[in-house]
């Protein structure tokens, strides 16, 4: 009977070290720290562009899928500063300041022309400079009517666009735009003065903290920063050089617009529905003239990236996560992949606020011909699986052989 005992007491005793030595296991587990990616690393450099100090932003893999951020006014590629590492670790990211913006070249008004042609033709040069063939366009403020010149001259460079608040419809120049009106038909200094208040801390200010939820979260560097830039010798004749300039944008409109109807990128629309300069209006006509349009009105204002640049950054990421892998169907517009594949999404014609359906708008698809360049198609044969052109996806979708551009023509090798 004794013996019985001491050999139930010795069990009990083993059992009981034993789970508590499990549980030490579990708890050191759980104590161990969780492996995070590492954030990607933001470099600064400068290259040369017709004589001009170029400086950019650059971080992310560079045989991934290459994301170009062109700023808006009064800003510069600082306004990037957080949506860059929160993309690079999928995407090879890249944000320029404009001549007499940030950290780039400021030649005065009499040695260079600020318009938005030669703006639009210097970062044309620094994307060739830098060897950027394809990308997808974040265009805001300023940087959408220098990125629509690029699409249209370069349509078969764009793989996508993501708009926030960037206007290429007249439905967007609202009340705000009454005074640069008067100077775009009288450039008077009368009219000039007006502008001028423009360009003042208030107004900077101003840009960044109307319309947001909580003002407290948008860092005050920002207007701090800009109006430094704004108040060096010369800055301002700059800035009015490019209201005037900013005139030469709605009669390219409808070239925009038939630049959409016609190659159809697929478009993520992030826009803050509370700024003033570009209001929510000038959003929605994007949705006549783009099938595959995703829309998010956004509680914010005019720099939206300062209060929901996480929600942006999401939306981003699902957005080309989806799209990047299916471009060598848009590369032809009359690609027979390219037209199942939008036939396909007709319902994508999404606005969130969030995830409201609406009905899609927009003429169907029509053949037309290939833009002027070959396209690097994959060999492989339909229906098999294939190594996408990004390098990294396996998928089993058909791959179409390569076509080229022939005598006005979209040819099959």
């Amino acid at each position: 009977m004794i013996n019985r005992i001491t050999l139930s007491m010795l069990l009990s005793t083993a059992m009981a070290l034993g789970l508590g030595l499990a549980s030490l296991e579990q708890n050191a587990a759980a104590a161990e720290p969780t492996v995070r990616p590492e954030v990607p690393k933001v470099a600064y450099r400068t290259v040369k562009v017709d004589g001009l100090d170029i400086f950019y932003r650059e971080a992310g893999p560079k045989d991934a899928p290459t994301v170009l951020l062109l700023h808006g006014f009064p800003s510069s590629s600082h306004m990037y500063r957080n949506l860059i590492p929160a993309l690079a670790l999928k995407y090879h990211v890249i944000a320029p300041d404009y001549p007499g913006f940030g950290n780039s070249s400021m030649p005065p008004v009499s040695e260079f022309d600020y318009t938005f042609d030669n703006l639009a033709l210097v970062v044309e040069k620094f994307t060739e400079e830098l060897g950027l063939s394809r990308y997808t366009l974040y265009l805001q403020d300023y940087g959408a009517p220098i990125g629509f010149r690029l699409a249209v001259k370069h349509p078969e460079r764009v793989q996508a666009l993501v708009i926030q608040n960037g206007n290429a419809y007249e439905e967007g120049l609202r009340d705000f735009w009454i005074p640069l009106k008067a100077y775009w038909g009288d450039r008077s200094e009368a009219n000039a003065a007006t502008l001028r208040k423009f360009l003042e801390l208030d107004a900077t200010k101003w840009q960044y903290t109307h319309g947001v939820r909580r003002p407290e979260v948008v860092s005050a560097d920002n207007w701090l920063i800009d109006q430094y830039l704004l108040d060096r010798p010369g800055n301002k004749e700059i800035q009015l050089q490019l209201f005037y300039s900013y005139g030469s944008n709605p009669p390219l409109y409808p070239k925009w617009q038939a630049y959409f109807r016609r190659y159809q990128p697929p478009t993520l629309i992030v826009w803050g529905k509370n700024d003033q300069i570009f209001p929510a209006e000038g959003a929605y006509p994007y949705r006549r003239d783009l099938k595959d349009v995703k829309f998010h009105l956004l509680d914010t204002g005019h720099f939206a990236l300062e209060e929901d640049g996480d929600v942006i950054a999401g939306l981003i990421r699902d957005f080309l996560r989806t799209r990047l892998q299916d471009d060598s169907s848009r590369r032809c517009p009359d690609s027979p992949l390219r037209a199942a594949s939008v036939a396909g999404r007709k319902e994508s014609n999404d606005e969130a606020t969030f995830g409201e359906r609406f009905p899609t708008q927009g003429s169907a698809l029509s053949g037309q011909d290939c833009p002027n360049r070959d396209f690097q198609g994959a060999r492989a044969g339909a229906g098999q699986p294939a190594q996408s052109e990004l390098g990294r996806r396996r998928t089993s979708r058909p791959v179409w052989p390569r076509r080229t551009f022939q005598g006005g023509l979209c040819l099959l090798d």
